[in-house]
């Protein structure tokens, strides 16, 4: 049997040192401790938590709503390459909202002050951005028009009811895209009591309250597509409140792959579109139209730049089961828009929207 070395009952259990040691059983500190006397009671179970280190939790949740808010404030400087990315971002723009809100909700899980603190960021620059479309808006004037926009799909099995809807909403002005026959005798036969004046050009048209003149197609083709590729008409409205030159227009789709966004044909449509309503004579426009973009997407800056976008509403109207987007637009110069909103949805891919036009 070997023998059993006798105990040193002069070494220190370093365990149990409450000088600068760790309690084995929690691996906390003794500074942490809160009260307590040597009798071990209720006392010496209690920890203070760390100050120092509250704050530095939360770091990565900070640092993600410090980058949220400059993507919402210098969403412009995002380079277009690669992907167009630039327009990716701002398409979606009112929805980095959501991740704001995910964040609070993480920050406060984690009870994370740094986090809390930053996220005022975003949240201020969502509100500067976006905030006043959610302000209730002017009561309608003596001088308004109402306006419809609706891409109501070539392949809507009930024209008809898609004309009810839009009628029953007595707009002064209805503009339609992806006209096709025989679906255009049915918006004409079902439009015809209220609207006794029409123009339809290639895909394209527009009902009225009031008389047309001087309808034409402007050129809004980009390079390479064929003659047969029509989506623009371009009239004047005679309304009690004087002349007004109304632009309908269908610019090119855009499609989201995994290399970005393909909108260079849009883009190229947009700055033609952009030019026929610079030349335009008459000083009051509206132009309404599925132009596959957001008024933030940067792709639509020959049009945003010259004529005033909407002042109230959301009205996303793409696509209609779920919209994530309004890319059918109502904008106007020597003129503004004061409200734009959704109506019930058809039997297109689209939900239509009706606005208000300001004759100023």
């Amino acid at each position: 049997m070997a023998e059993r070395t006798p105990r040193d009952d002069t070494s220190t259990d370093t365990d149990t040192d409450t000088g600068t040691g760790t309690d084995a059983a929690t691996g906390a500190g003794a500074g942490d401790r809160v009260g307590g006397g040597a009798d071990g009671g209720p006392e010496a179970s209690r920890w203070r938590p760390a100050g120092p280190l509250s704050w530095r939790r939360g770091r990565v949740l900070a640092a993600l709503a410090v980058l949220t808010a400059a993507l919402l404030a210098f969403h412009r400087q995002v380079p277009q390459t690669p992907g167009r990315l630039g327009s990716l971002l701002e398409s979606f723009l009112p929805w980095l909202g959501a991740p704001v809100l995910l964040l609070l909700a993480l920050a406060l899980l984690r009870r994370a002050p740094l986090a809390l603190a930053a996220l005022v960021l975003p949240t201020a620059a969502w509100a500067y951005v976006f905030g006043a479309l959610l302000l209730p808006g002017s009561a309608p004037g003596a001088r308004d028009l109402v306006v419809a926009q609706h891409n109501v799909s070539d392949e809507n099995a009930d024209p008809q009811a898609t004309a009810r809807v839009l009628a029953a909403a007595d707009p002064d002005l209805i503009a339609l895209e992806e006209l096709v026959p025989p679906a255009l005798a049915a918006y004409e036969q079902t439009l015809a009591p209220d609207y006794p004046y029409h123009e339809v050009r290639g895909t394209v048209g527009l009902w009225s309250k009031h008389p047309l003149s001087g309808t034409r197609q402007p050129d809004i083709r980009p390079r390479g597509f064929g003659d047969d590729w029509s989506r623009a008409l371009r009239t004047v409205v005679r309304t009690p409140r004087g002349d007004v030159a109304v632009y309908v227009a269908h610019l090119p789709s855009v499609r989201v792959f995994p290399r970005g966004l393909a909108s260079v044909d849009r883009d190229e449509s947009a700055v033609l579109l952009g030019r026929a309503v610079a030349a335009e004579p008459v000083r009051r426009v509206i132009l309404l139209g599925d132009l596959n973009g957001t008024v933030d997407d940067r792709g639509l800056a020959p049009l945003t730049s010259r004529l005033n976008t909407p002042e109230r509403g959301f009205a996303l109207s793409f696509p209609r089961a779920f919209p994530l987007v309004r890319v059918d637009q109502v904008m106007a110069r020597a003129a503004r828009v004061p409200r734009i909103g959704t109506l019930p949805g058809t039997r297109g891919d689209h939900l239509p929207v009706l606005a208000r036009v300001s004759l100023d």
